[in-house]
């Protein structure tokens, strides 16, 4: 399922070099037998990130029957809006034909998603994830976005995610699609999280990544950065996609019991196929 904190866990037991097979055997644990096999899912990675920051989750996504697109974009070249239409349309044109297509996203992932979805229809859309969403904008960006290395580093679709009048998100419409998101609580940054009021996960408070609309809310104590890779996470967004709600009160341990009952029951050996 997940590089994170179970995989913390199996390393101690059964060593770095089983690293591979524990990732993928906790991917297959949290497999949902009433999911639709056809589905297809768009990640969306977030600003300033890479198509790899959503691998895991997209090889959970894998072993749980879904069809995966994992774009790159290039987040920091352009606005958000030209960003959508540039990577959206493709995506969904690499999904199945007539399949479902529901999309995860990252942080600035989710506003384009927000920006394409108020302007397009998309009869096949099935439901959305969105990992710590800057739905309010983010104070980050009011604190820090006149500075000339912030725009360096970011580009102009960074500088629209503010909380002001100019703020992409802070202009959308409430969503009218099947949405749950989640927000993290934990921070790699001190500093910035000083500047952000409330709970936050280092870059986006939790208030700021609610929106009017959405069907279903949980707060994990997970990182902006990481918090992908978290098996709480990777195991709710399972959920979502599959029930349209997060399963409230999941927790960590009943993750790890599941694998260590699949590992105890010698349900899951082999999953290439091989004998060796």
């Amino acid at each position: 399922m997940t590089q994170g904190c179970a995989q913390v866990v199996m390393i101690s037991v059964f060593g770095a070099s089983t690293l591979p097979f524990m990732k993928r055997l906790l991917a297959l644990l949290i497999f949902l037998p009433g999911m639709a096999m056809a589905d297809c899912v768009i990640l969306l990675h977030g600003l300033a990130r890479s198509s790899f920051s959503l691998s895991v989750m997209e090889e959970s996504l894998q072993a749980n029957g879904y069809q995966t697109v994992n774009p790159g974009y290039p987040s920091t070249t352009d606005t958000i809006r030209d960003l959508a239409y540039g990577t959206i349309p493709a995506a969904i044109a690499d999904c199945a034909a007539d399949s479902p297509i529901h999309f995860v996203t990252h942080s600035m992932g989710g506003i384009l998603v927000r920006v394409w979805l108020a302007e397009n229809d998309l009869p096949r859309l099935g439901r959305v994830v969105m990992l710590a969403p800057p739905n309010r904008g983010s104070e980050l960006v009011d604190e820090l976005g006149d500075l000339l290395p912030f725009e360096w580093v970011n580009g102009p679709a960074g500088l629209q995610l503010g909380t002001g009048q100019g703020s992409v998100p802070r202009n959308l419409p409430p969503v009218d699609f099947s949405l749950g998101v989640i927000a993290g609580t934990q921070t790699l940054n001190p500093v910035y999280s000083a500047l952000i009021p409330g709970p936050d996960d280092g870059k986006v408070s939790v208030a700021s990544t609610r929106v009017a609309g959405m069907d279903d809310f949980v707060v994990f104590p997970v990182t902006h950065t990481f918090m992908m890779n978290a098996p709480l996470v990777v195991a709710q967004t399972l959920r979502f996609l599959d029930n349209g709600a997060f399963q409230h009160g999941l927790t960590l341990a009943d993750v790890v019991e599941e694998v260590t009952d699949a590992v105890t029951q010698g349900t899951i050996l082999d999953l290439d196929g091989d004998d060796g």
